[in-house]
């Protein structure tokens, strides 16, 4: 744990943002932490044996200011997770998570992700060996079903394994896994949300803290989910496209703590953390591409984006072009306003 300090995830876990490939990597998730402080950050999912058998273990890289953060893994082998939980546990994250609904092409050939959906033996068999393994919460994520599942019949029997191992926190994503005919994006829209489901769950195991996830857009959306008796809710995309607009009052809407901030702010904050990266070798747009949203639905949106997507990959990019590109926008809204 970071700084010798325990986070209480429960609380946290309130609002988190989901983890998802190629995008909440370290330098979105340090971008995010800018604009609140509270909201529980994942990463992308790494798989077990990236960690274990190819030593990967640049992929457990994060900066301390990303706490709370948590490490989702990808695997089935349980012995193997265990041993990844701990190499995640060592390297300092606050939670260990196990991906049971990524549908992707990928997964499906490890028999991990959404697969494991099919095998809630093998769930609970993979959760007691991490949770024996380390003292950080363990939790898992999941679908509500894959395919011809009844997710009605299936996804309590899920839970009362998962529970049953004495992994206390599941996140929920309120949608079946069509595993054959369609893909990893059409899974994301496509299969109907089923948020009663989730629900009932909660009724079901009113002990287990139970998170949401799937098709959620905003604060107001998701603080009314809260208030149907969920205990966290989880966004995703929103989060990345749109995260001034879901997590700049998330502080003070979801866990009554703090001030909002605003987009500026997480710019000028991002100044040093840009001129760190660079000047450890990375590259501008590396950081950038996680920025472009900022600003969204406000005036010099697209002038923000055109300007960091143009300039941020050319050779020698630096945090000027990001303040250039600030200034820009803050000149066309004052220029609005003053119409």
């Amino acid at each position: 744990m970071s700084e010798n300090k325990r986070y209480n995830l429960h609380q946290s876990a309130r609002l988190s943002c989901a983890p998802m490939m190629d995008w909440t990597d370290r330098h979105c998730r340090y971008l995010h932490r800018q604009l609140s402080r509270h909201t529980l950050l994942y990463t992308e999912m790494v798989t077990a044996p990236a960690l274990v058998r190819g030593g990967a273990l640049h992929l457990l890289d994060h900066d301390v200011a990303e706490h709370p953060v948590a490490l989702q893994l990808g695997g089935s082998d349980p012995k193997e997770l265990a041993q990844a939980a701990r190499l995640g546990a060592q390297a300092g994250y606050d939670e260990i998570n196990l991906n049971c609904g990524c549908p992707s092409d990928r997964v499906q050939s490890g028999s991990f992700g959404a697969v494991l959906m099919e095998n809630a033996a093998l769930v609970a068999a993979c959760v007691s060996e991490m949770r024996a393994a380390v003292d950080v919460d363990v939790t898992v994520k999941c679908r509500i079903g894959v395919d011809d599942q009844n997710p009605a019949e299936i996804l309590p029997e899920f839970l009362s394994r998962v529970v049953a191992t004495g992994c206390t926190r599941v996140q929920i994503h309120a949608r079946k896994a069509w595993l054959q005919g369609l893909s990893p994006k059409e899974n994301r829209d496509i299969p109907p949300l089923d948020y009663p489901l989730v629900q009932q769950m909660k009724e079901l195991f009113p002990n287990l803290h139970i998170s949401i996830n799937g098709g959620i857009t905003s604060l107001d959306q998701a603080i009314a989910l809260l208030d149907s008796g969920l205990d966290g809710v989880m966004i995703g995309r929103s989060a990345y496209h749109q995260p001034t607009d879901i997590l700049a009052a998330a502080d003070r809407r979801i866990f009554g703590s703090g001030t909002d901030t605003t987009a500026e702010a997480a710019v000028a904050a991002m100044l040093p953390y840009i001129e760190r990266h660079l000047t450890g070798g990375g590259r501008l747009n590396q950081i950038t591409r996680h920025m472009m949203g900022l600003f969204a639905g406000r005036p010099g949106a697209r002038l923000w984006r055109r300007m960091l997507s143009e300039g941020a990959s050319k050779p020698g990019a630096g945090p000027e072009l990001v303040e250039a590109a600030m200034a820009e926008v803050v000149a066309l809204a004052a220029l609005q306003e003053a119409v």
